[in-house]
């Protein structure tokens, strides 16, 4: 019996990659992280959609200075999530949300979009992997 349960769990942890692993709408298990609070992770949606941001263990503040557990919201469009200590890039796929905004409606043409958020500091430098999600929608 306790073999079974084993390879149950053993099983578990295989195709999903961990026995705790973090759904990206839900607030990390973490002290510190970032969640989507909508769409949902594999949502189909329409196009304009809206994207809620939520962070967890870190306060929200504008772009202009770095503020020792503050910083801001960007948006990847089909691009990983950015190295700890570099710089956010500024371009069609990386959206910055240096106003501290929580929220924004995206347009996007039809298609399967991987879309991850980045926090990073107060001049868009990462946080790393640690304070980003990533969540995979169907615009139609």
């Amino acid at each position: 019996m306790i073999k079974r349960r084993f390879l149950g769990a053993a099983l578990f942890v295989a195709i999903t990659g961990s026995a705790c692993a973090q759904s990206p709408n839900q607030p990390p298990s973490a002290a510190q992280g970032v969640y989507f609070v909508a769409p949902a992770d594999g949502a189909t949606v329409e196009s304009p959609f809206k994207v809620e941001f939520g962070v967890k263990g870190m306060e929200v503040k504008p772009a202009g200075q770095v503020v020792e557990g503050a910083g801001h919201h960007h948006l990847l469009i089909n691009a990983d999530s950015v190295a700890k200590g570099d710089t956010v890039p500024a371009d069609a796929q990386h959206l910055h949300f240096g106003k501290g905004q929580t929220e924004t409606e995206l347009k996007l043409a039809p298609g399967t979009y991987r879309l991850t958020m980045q926090f990073a500091d107060g001049y868009h430098g990462s946080y790393g992997k640690d304070m980003s999600a990533t969540i995979t929608v169907t615009v139609k």
